[in-house]
């Protein structure tokens, strides 16, 4: 399981003439500072798929690269199985699988090379990552493009390595930072079905994502971040409920706004 509690991140702002006038109202520029997360609160559990979903900088991404400990929170608490890994971050990123929306492979490396690179970094043996590779191969479907260097892969094939790289070492927790943008109706499903062999595993997954079928699909709990703070943080049932037609409407009453009812069509998500 890992709690994360009224979690907290602020940035200095170098140039304030610079920025848009859209950041300058918003509520989170503080002076010099930008909040860019303010109180951030919620759990995922062995076994559970944690849907965390916001407006575009909503301060998701900075929450996912602080539980992966690339970012050093200003304020709050990650546990994982009830120990602080802020405490001791090398440790925790032995535990942690992270995918970041940013991460890149070495394009002259073939993708086993790239996974395997990873898998030396903690402390796997090379038996163990030869039997792992070739698990996560046949799970992510990369057989035929493994040994190719990965500057030849598509983006769909790139995503599944990158994927691969980020739970060579067997974590005891995911987080997925939007996996399936850019991907394809196939290489989305092989993508969706791993997060699936996971839950099926008990490893909690944290995914960020815009796609509110792939929500429905696979999540047993939604966490709603707007301008930094958490707005919702309950079950997927509850999150439906919200909504008088669809998911959409679901998503813009926990954020406060007015959902607009398409009573013509009936469409939902």
């Amino acid at each position: 399981m890992i709690e994360i509690s009224k979690l907290a991140k602020k940035f200095k702002v170098e140039n304030p003439k610079k920025l848009s006038e859209q950041d300058k109202k918003d509520p989170r520029l503080k002076g010099r500072f930008f909040h860019s997360v303010k109180d951030v609160t919620f759990s995922c559990e062995s076994g559970q798929v944690l849907g965390l979903l916001g407006p575009n900088g909503a301060g998701k991404t900075t929450t996912l690269r602080m539980l992966s400990t690339a970012l050093q929170p200003d304020g709050g608490s990650i546990k994982l199985g009830g120990v602080d890994i802020l405490a001791n971050p090398v440790e925790a990123r032995r535990q942690i699988g992270f995918l970041s929306g940013s991460t890149g492979l070495y394009g002259r490396l073939s993708g086993r090379e790239n996974i395997a690179y990873f898998g030396r970094l903690n402390g796997m043996t090379e038996a163990q990552i030869s039997a792992r590779i070739d698990e996560l191969s046949t799970r992510l479907d990369m057989d035929t493009f493994l040994d190719r260097r990965s500057e030849t892969y598509s983006t769909g094939m790139k995503q599944k390595a990158s994927i691969a790289r980020s739970v060579i070492h067997s974590p005891k927790v995911v987080i997925l930072d939007e996996p399936t943008t850019g991907l394809d109706i196939m290489a989305t499903q092989t993508v969706l079905n791993f997060i699936r062999d996971l839950k099926a595993q008990q490893v909690p997954v944290i995914f960020s994502t815009h796609h509110l079928d792939e929500v429905a699909e696979l999540c047993d709990k939604v966490t709603i971040i707007d301008q930094g703070e958490t707005k919702f943080n309950d079950s997927f049932d509850v999150f439906k409920a919200l909504g008088a037609n669809s998911l959409h409407d679901s998503f813009l009453q926990a954020i406060g706004q007015t959902a607009i009812t398409n009573s013509a069509s009936g469409k939902g998500e």
